[in-house]
């Protein structure tokens, strides 16, 4: 059952839900936006020569100037919001692009899903599919968190991401 607005809001007062830093404009009828964080990162084309998933590959930092980053038509990066989430586990989320940004060409993903028991910063994937560059402003809404309820107490999550900050790299070459 996905959780509407008000119950969300009644969670993080209750702490059942953490969301920090909260503003209580960001709780939409069924979700909760959150807002594009400063730490970006882009592999580094310089140092790899392809792409596998049994080895790290190279990343390196994008600053973002007057806290603004531009992204180019038809690229990639990765990006973090500014909220840190930790969720029961007994709730789960998903992560959507807000409609309007995605109107523009701008495709938000961070694989879509948020375990329960997950507590950390949320890496966001940004593909610009328009031909032209999409400049975005930290502190902007950017996406969207919808929470819905499993049936029953799940194992919290104890993956590899708990507790990130900041954008992180893949690292799927660590599983096993």
């Amino acid at each position: 059952m996905i959780v509407t607005g008000k119950s969300i809001y009644q969670k993080i007062k209750q702490n059942e839900i953490t969301i920090m830093p909260f503003n209580d404009k960001q709780i939409q009828p069924a979700s909760i936006d959150l807002r594009l964080g400063d730490h970006f990162l882009t592999i580094d084309e310089h140092k790899e020569s392809h792409i596998t998933l049994d080895k790290p590959i190279s990343y390196r930092e994008i600053a973002a100037n007057k806290g603004r980053i531009v992204l180019p038509a038809h690229s990639f990066i990765l990006a973090t919001t500014i909220e840190t989430i930790k969720l029961p586990p007994y709730l789960t989320a998903f992560v959507e692009g807000r409609s309007s940004i995605g109107r523009l060409g701008l495709f938000i993903q961070n694989a879509g899903w948020v375990d329960p028991g997950f507590f950390g910063q949320i890496t966001l994937e940004l593909f610009n599919a328009s031909p032209l560059p999409i400049e975005l402003t930290v502190g902007r809404r950017i996406c969207q968190i919808v929470i819905a309820e499993v049936n029953g107490q799940a194992d919290p999550y104890n993956g590899k991401y708990l507790g990130q900050k900041g954008a992180m790299g893949s690292a799927i070459y660590r599983d096993r």
